[in-house]
């Protein structure tokens, strides 16, 4: 622990020594960074509060639909490899968290996933969305679980990817990145909020991957600019600053869905062990462990994990047609069809 401390003080110590005037950075203006990371396939739609959220709307919408919610600090971007092949078989929709990407920042930055699981939901409601597959990277799969808890008439299918949620032991925490050490320090709190993080991001996101390769001056300057929207720097802090109602094994065997857990064997954000927390948790769920993998399994290994995203989409969506069209219809065509299937 003092070890730990040390380093805290230490790094504090020498952004101070730099110069914390030379180093502040104002906000970059949403029309600005609109300009630069908007995808061609960028929509906004404003909640019944006045949130403007960033979302992509992609894919048949007579097919089954996923929705997926990035992690901490991240963005929609972090889903393009994903949406891209998904897509051309279901309905994928993308959204930028309150206070990341190209959505506004909430007024107040307090409760961050309950939060976020209500605007995954009006998200849904306003695109007409009554039930979905909801996938999640680490807090986005805090958020997905939650959602899961909190509304299972909503949810077809849960997709796990590297998700936080559980308590990190002492030696958990210890190991921790150090941009995750210095954004639960207070003071370093205070210090970072307005200054340059660009050698923080970059080594937070050299944490993130495994190959390096991924790890470009321009993924880097993307973190940066985007957490630089007005009102982002704010919220990012205030998640640290917060409390998270912690997961459990109660909480998690409320789960009915279809569940599907993808992670990476060397996520050095939240350890692979974490993984089979949740498969003794939540009821019949699959795992799937990529090898020398890091906390992106998405972007790391994008064919493999959306292969096998769409295997689980195929089940799911047979799983809806048998409930609501087979069981109510009572189509006999559709009854030896599922029968085929279920014997082959």
């Amino acid at each position: 622990m003092l070890r730990r401390t040390l380093a805290v003080v230490l790094t504090i110590v020498a952004i101070l020594a730099a110069g914390w005037l030379a180093l502040r950075r104002a906000d970059i203006p949403y029309d600005t960074l609109e300009t630069a990371y908007a995808l061609p396939q960028t929509q906004f739609l404003t909640l019944d509060d006045g949130l403007k959220v960033h979302f992509t709307d992609t894919g048949p919408t007579d097919r089954s639909t996923l929705i997926l919610v990035h992690g901490f600090s991240a963005s929609l971007h972090t889903w393009n490899d994903w949406r891209d092949d998904l897509d051309q078989d279901f309905r994928v929709i993308t959204l930028d968290l309150p206070g990341h990407g190209l959505t506004r920042a909430d007024p107040d930055t307090t409760g961050a996933i309950d939060r976020f699981v209500e605007v995954v939901i009006e998200v849904a409601d306003k695109l007409d969305v009554t039930s979905f597959t909801l996938a999640g990277n680490s807090m986005g799969g805090n958020t997905a679980w939650k959602t899961a808890v909190a509304h299972p008439d909503r949810i077809e299918g849960l997709i796990l990817v590297d998700a936080s949620g559980w308590p990190e032991t002492a030696e958990e925490a210890q190991s921790s990145p150090l941009v995750f050490r210095l954004l639960a320090n207070p003071l370093a709190r205070s210090i970072l909020k307005d200054i340059d993080m660009t050698s923080l991001v970059r080594s937070g996101l050299q944490d993130s991957y495994t190959d390096q390769s991924f790890v470009t001056d321009e993924l880097v300057q993307r973190y940066v600019d985007l957490s630089r929207a007005p009102g982002h720097r704010a919220t990012l802090l205030s998640i640290m600053a917060g409390e998270r109602e912690p997961a459990t094994s109660a909480t998690l065997s409320m789960i009915d869905a279809p569940t599907l857990i993808l992670w990476g064997s060397d996520d050095k954000l939240v350890p692979v062990a974490h993984a089979q927390k949740f498969a003794d948790a939540i009821p019949n769920a699959k795992t799937i462990i990529y090898e020398g993998v890091g906390h992106l399994p998405q972007e790391e290994v994008a064919a493999q994990s959306v292969a096998d995203v769409r295997t689980f989409m195929m089940d799911v969506e047979w799983q809806a047609l048998d409930e609501e069209v087979v069981e109510s219809a009572g189509d006999p065509r559709l009854v030896e069809d599922r029968d085929a299937q279920e014997g082959g």
